[in-house]
């Protein structure tokens, strides 16, 4: 059964964390260029949520504390009936007495369906250049 968390997402959406390319450039093509996270559909996603709940993720145990702030949210309708939406975002976590902080910018396209609004596509841009530790889609 899926989680809350992938009935968000279509079947076939695209979750894709882009990684820098240089100082002002971001990879722009998941099949050929590295990226810090790619699932070309939910099934990726739907893998990351069940090891985390089974105990089977070790770098997610203990799942840190997290805090996620979202602003600037924008969103605009596109000529096939898509939502495009954007937004800044801030994830703070603490764990193993640890702070970190994580900090980007969100890109959505999501379709509306017979079941309401799903994520068809998810880009999240990181603008962090360092991470200190574990990176998962919890913390961002």
């Amino acid at each position: 059964s899926l989680s809350m968390f992938g009935a968000l997402y279509l079947e076939d959406a695209e979750y894709w964390v882009p990684a820098w390319n240089g100082e002002h450039e971001l990879t722009g093509d998941p099949q050929s260029e590295v990226s810090l996270i790619y699932y070309p559909d939910r099934t990726g996603l739907e893998d990351r949520v069940f090891r985390i709940r089974t105990g089977l993720s070790s770098a997610s145990t203990p799942l840190p504390r997290t805090s996620h702030l979202v602003s600037n949210i924008q969103a605009t309708e596109q000529e096939n009936r898509d939502v495009f939406v954007t937004a800044s975002w801030q994830v703070t976590s603490f764990r193993h007495k640890s702070l970190t902080t994580f900090v980007g910018r969100y890109e959505y396209c999501l379709r509306d369906t017979s079941d309401g609004l799903r994520i068809a596509r998810k880009k999240t841009v990181v603008i962090n250049d360092v991470i200190p530790n574990v990176m998962d889609f919890y913390s961002i």
